[in-house]
């Protein structure tokens, strides 16, 4: 019996207190329509607290609690890539380093 390949599992933790369920359903469409070949599967994940989290098979990602405030999409997008195809170039959204 062979083994499909692991395709990795994609949560958005979000405050329901704080009405943050807008800016995860937005997050989510942004990492489907980006990784759509690479992610099995995103899931929203409410909770409280402040908390938003993005989590790539259980492993932070991203948290507001660290960063204290939010990112832009597009620094979600490189940090989910490097989990889930770091090979992938991102197009415009990837910015120079130099």
């Amino acid at each position: 019996m062979s083994q499909e390949p692991h395709s990795p599992r994609l949560e958005i933790e979000y405050c329901t207190r704080c009405r943050w369920l807008p800016r995860a359903t937005w997050m989510a469409q942004e990492l489907l329509t980006t990784f759509e070949a690479e992610l099995g599967e995103v899931a929203l994940v409410p909770s409280a607290g402040g908390v938003f989290e993005v989590r790539v098979d259980g492993e932070v990602v991203w948290s507001r609690k660290s960063d204290a405030a939010f990112t832009d999409a597009a620094d979600i997008k490189r940090l989910v890539r490097d989990r889930v195809a770091p090979d992938r170039p991102l197009g415009h959204s990837e910015r120079s380093t130099d």
